[in-house]
C-alpha cells in the first residue's frame, strides 16, 4: 500500500496551524467546499434542481453559511437543527425536516415555514392534525437500500427509516382524512450508496409517484459515495445523474408531468474538505508478535466512524523540525482509554487491527486525520473521558486559517451539573 497524501493542505500550512491553534483541530477548507457544493447544484435534471445540504454531517456556522451563499438549502434531521440552521441567517422555507423524532410542537416549524418530510403514518397523522389543509411530503422505504455498511443502509426491510412501500395507500388515505395535500415524495436509501442501486431505487420511486398526482417534486436523497482513501472511488454525479435525467424525461412523455429534482448530498460535499491534526504524544511496541502503536491527542472523541463502522481513513504524518524519508508500518490508536478507540481498524470491521504505512514518526510530530469533514464533529463522543470539544478552524480561499469554533473548557462542559442537596 502506498502512502497516503494531504489532500488540501501543505506540511508547512499543517505546522502553522498546529502552532497557531493547537491540537487537536479541525480544519475545513473553504475552496473545496464551494468547489463541491458546485458540482452538487450541477446534477443533471430535466426541469428543475433543489439541492440541499445534509447538515447533520457537518453542522458548523461557517459551512452552513458558505452553501447558503453558494444556493445550497438544507436537509435538518432534528428541530434542533432547524432552529440552528434559522439562527444561521437560512430561511425556513429553504429547510426540509426529515427526522425520526417528530417535533414536541409543530407550531414554529409550521410558522417558519419549515417543510415537513413525513416518515411514518404517525407523523402524517401529527402534522395533519397540526396543519389542516396544508402541503406534505412522504418519505417512502422502497424496500431496497444501499451503504457503505449494513450500519449506513437505511433502506429494505431492516430499516426503520420512512414508510414501508406497500402500506403507500394507507399514506394516502390518512392525509386525505386531513386534507393534506402530497406534494413531494422521498427516498434515501443510505449513506455510501452503490450508485447503481441509487439508481434503479429512483426508477421505483417514480412508479410510486405516478400513483399521487398532486406530487410535483421527487427528492431522491443523498448518500452518494466519496473515496476518502486513494485507493476508493468516489460517485461521478454527471454519470449517476443523466440516467435519472432521461427517466424524468420519459415520465413527463408518459405522465404529461415534468417533475422537479431533489437532492440532498452531506458526506459528499464535506467529507474530504475537512481534516483532523492531531498530535503524536506517544510510542509503544508490543514485541515481535504485536505490533508497533503511535498514541495521538485525538481519537474517537473527534473522529467515532473507523470504531463504529471500522471506516477508513487516510493519515499523513507531517515531520516536526526534520526531514523524514524512511517509512514504518503502524496502528494508530485514540487518547480516550477505550480498547476500540482505533484511527486503524480492519476495512469494515472496527474489532479487527491493520498495520498502515506511514512515514517515521516521533513524539510532537503532527498527524493529518483525512476525511474528516463528514460525520466527524458533527458525531463525535462528546466529553467521553471528559475531553472538551476541539476547536474548528476555516482554512478561506486565500489559504489563512481563521478560527470559527472555539475549543470547549472544562468550566463549559461541567455548567448545567447541578449539586444534589445535603452532599
Amino acid at each position: 500500500m502506498s502512502l497516503e497524501k494531504l489532500k488540501f493542505l501543505n506540511n508547512e500550512q499543517v505546522l502553522q496551524i498546529a502552532e497557531e491553534f493547537g491540537t487537536p483541530v479541525y480544519v475545513y477548507d473553504q475552496k473545496t467546499l464551494i468547489e463541491n457544493a458546485r458540482k452538487v447544484l450541477s446534477f443533471p435534471n430535466a426541469f428543475g434542481l433543489t439541492a440541499r445540504f445534509a447538515m447533520k454531517s457537518s453542522p458548523s456556522l461557517a459551512i452552513l453559511k458558505i452553501f447558503a451563499k453558494e444556493g445550497l438549502q438544507i436537509d435538518a434531521s432534528s428541530e434542533y437543527e432547524v432552529y440552528r440552521a434559522i439562527k444561521a441567517g437560512i430561511p425556513g422555507h429553504h429547510i426540509q425536516l426529515t427526522a425520526q423524532e417528530y417535533p414536541e410542537d409543530f407550531s414554529r416549524i409550521i410558522s417558519e415555514k419549515v417543510f415537513f418530510n413525513a416518515c411514518s403514518l404517525e407523523q402524517i397523522r401529527r402534522y395533519g392534525a397540526a396543519n389542516k389543509g396544508g402541503d406534505i411530503s412522504i418519505r417512502m422505504n422502497p424496500g431496497l437500500g444501499s451503504g457503505s455498511t449494513n450500519r449506513t443502509n437505511v433502506g429494505g426491510p431492516a430499516s426503520s427509516f420512512g414508510i414501508w412501500y406497500e402500506a403507500l395507500d394507507e399514506a394516502l388515505q390518512i392525509a386525505k382524512q386531513y386534507n393534506l395535500t402530497i406534494t413531494k415524495l422521498h427516498t434515501h436509501i443510505g449513506s455510501g450508496s452503490d450508485p447503481e442501486v441509487w439508481k434503479k431505487v429512483a426508477l421505483m420511486s417514480l412508479a410510486m409517484v405516478e400513483k399521487i398526482p398532486t406530487v410535483h417534486t421527487l427528492n431522491l436523497g443523498g448518500g452518494y459515495k466519496v473515496g476518502r482513501m486513494a485507493t476508493e472511488y468516489s460517485t461521478d454525479l454527471q454519470a449517476c445523474g443523466e440516467p435519472i435525467k432521461q427517466a424524468f424525461i420519459d415520465f413527463a412523455q408518459k405522465t404529461g408531468r415534468k417533475l422537479k429534482l431533489e437532492v440532498e448530498p452531506g458526506t459528499f460535499l464535506v467529507a474530504n474538505a475537512g481534516a483532523i491534526l492531531t498530535k503524536v504524544i506517544d510510542k509503544l511496541n508490543t514485541g515481535a508478535s504485536g505490533y508497533e502503536f503511535l498514541k495521538v491527542n485525538c481519537g474517537m472523541t473527534e473522529v467515532t466512524r473507523p470504531s463504529l463502522y471500522g471506516a477508513q481513513h487516510p493519515i499523513v504524518v507531517v515531520p516536526k523540525n526534520r526531514q523524514e524519508k524512511s517509512t514504518s508500518e503502524y496502528i494508530v490508536v485514540g487518547h480516550c482509554c477505550e480498547s476500540g478507540d482505533i484511527l486503524t481498524p480492519a476495512p469494515g470491521d472496527p474489532e479487527a487491527l491493520k498495520v498502515r504505512p506511514m512515514l517515521r514518526a516521533e513524539i510532537s510530530d503532527i498527524m493529518v486525520v483525512e476525511g474528516s469533514g463528514a460525520y466527524c464533529a458533527g458525531m463525535s463522543t462528546k466529553n467521553y473521558n471528559s475531553f472538551p470539544e476541539v476547536a474548528e478552524v476555516l482554512l478561506d480561499t486565500k489559504g489563512k486559517g481563521q478560527l470559527v469554533r472555539k475549543r470547549q473548557t472544562l468550566d463549559q462542559i461541567l455548567q448545567n451539573e447541578i449539586a444534589p442537596r445535603d452532599i
